[in-house]
């Protein structure tokens, strides 16, 4: 089978407390649908833990809106560890998760002034709004307008659009993204002293920036529900950027990975190999995670941002009447039925 992206599945947030995160993800980003949660022993993740396993708790939460989840993980066997230096934009890695609404006005008047870092809604360089805020860990989020959406309901944010990542040299960056990812379309690409980055650049650092996006429609199960996507690349011409999980763990505090959900793992692998980025992680066929079941895979992006695949084999729809689905024994390229996705609004968690 050919390889085919999906969507962006979730991004992995290394938090000191899974179940305190959680509640404010669902209040601030309705992030309040769990498809698993699990407290287990990471042992695959060995080149980037340090060469042992390590326990770790583990929520994957989504919004029914649309857009990817947050996998929310804590190690249990040691204390997660921040960064020795305070990361700056264009540091090496995931430096802001992306987050749409279909109403910047409501939800930059409504969101809580404690995590705001905009003083106003503010303007990409292409002209979407945005604005700025931040989690109760100093991770960063840009809440971006969207018109994308898989349902509607009465909070105005959906999931996770996209990412800003940090490089060292975006030409090189474009290539693997485009490639690899299928994120084929420059939307916008320029360099300079950017007016909507000034609150998260207060040195006035020079950089070269490009926002892609994809021209290919996603197919697969759970496609209309993860929607369309966007990734920001961001190079600082002022100073060379930092790694920032540099002497750190996997899974420590942060944006620990950016995950897609595809088709077709093995012609990926192969793809990824001969584009000299070999699989650094592979769970060899199935791993389960109680409720979830698949087949996940890392690469490094040119800079050693950790990138995430996960073919889903199997699915909780409804937990209340153990209705769980296998992927396997479908037409995996065919969009599940919109009434099956939205059973799964019914494992709501308040």
């Amino acid at each position: 089978m050919e390889k085919e992206i999906s969507g962006i599945q979730q991004m992995g947030i290394g938090i000191p407390n899974v179940h305190e995160a959680w509640t404010w993800y669902r209040n601030n980003f309705s992030m309040n649908i769990p498809v698993f949660e699990e407290a287990a022993t990471a042992e695959l993740m060995l080149p980037y833990t340090g060469g042992k396993s390590h326990d770790r708790h583990a929520v994957l939460a989504l919004n029914m809106q649309g857009g990817g989840g947050f996998e929310i993980w804590q190690y249990t066997s040691r204390t997660p560890e921040p960064a020795s230096f305070k990361p700056i934009l264009g540091d090496l890695g995931i430096n802001i998760c992306k987050m749409k609404t279909r109403d910047i006005q409501a939800t930059f008047r409504n969101f809580d002034k404690n995590y705001l870092i905009s003083k106003e809604i503010e303007k990409t360089p292409h002209g979407t709004s945005h604005f700025w805020v931040k989690d109760p860990y100093g991770n960063t989020f840009q809440v971006i307008e969207s018109n994308n959406w898989f349902s509607k309901n009465s909070n105005d944010t959906g999931g996770v659009f996209g990412a800003i990542i940090g490089v060292s040299d975006i030409e090189k960056s474009i290539q693997f993204y485009s490639s690899i990812l299928g994120y084929d379309i420059i939307d916008w690409q320029g360099e300079g002293n950017f007016d909507d980055l000034s609150a998260l650049n207060p040195k006035k650092h020079q950089f070269k920036r490009a926002i892609l996006s994809h021209s290919k429609n996603r197919k697969g199960s759970f496609s209309q529900l993860l929607g369309t996507s966007q990734i920001e690349l961001v190079q600082n011409l002022t100073e060379t950027g930092k790694n920032i999980y540099q002497d750190r763990y996997w899974g420590d505090l942060g944006f620990i990975h950016l995950c897609f959900d595809v088709i077709g793992m093995e012609a990926l692998r192969e793809e990824c190999q001969k584009a000299g980025h070999p699989f650094t992680v592979d769970s060899a066929n199935s791993f389960d995670m109680g409720e979830a079941a698949g087949h996940f895979s890392y690469i490094e992006d040119p800079d050693g941002t950790l990138i995430e695949f996960v073919e889903t084999h199997k699915i909780p729809i409804l937990k209340k009447i153990g209705w769980y689905l296998d992927i396997r024994k479908r037409d995996a390229l065919k969009p599940l039925p919109r009434w099956m996705v939205k059973s799964m609004g019914l494992n709501k968690k308040k």
